[in-house]
């Protein structure tokens, strides 16, 4: 990888579930329990903790955005 590529990539911000909370306006437990449902934005585990791709909960508030009228 030469210095100019390693420069241009940058790595999709891992954000918390405190984060996303505040993001969404929803409490933490509301995100925890759709993660043990198997709704809401994917997340991933990292040792005891859930993470969430920024690109991945935006691609979710994507596809729970009503249509336009």
């Amino acid at each position: 990888m030469s210095a100019s590529t390693a420069a241009e990539w940058r790595p999709d911000p891992l954000l918390s579930i405190d984060d996303v909370a505040t993001w969404l306006g929803k409490p933490k437990n509301t995100l925890y329990a759709w993660h043990s449902r198997g709704k809401g934005p994917r997340a991933i585990r990292v040792g005891n903790t859930l993470r969430y791709r920024r690109s991945e909960v935006e691609r979710w508030l994507d596809a729970h955005t009503d249509p336009e009228r």
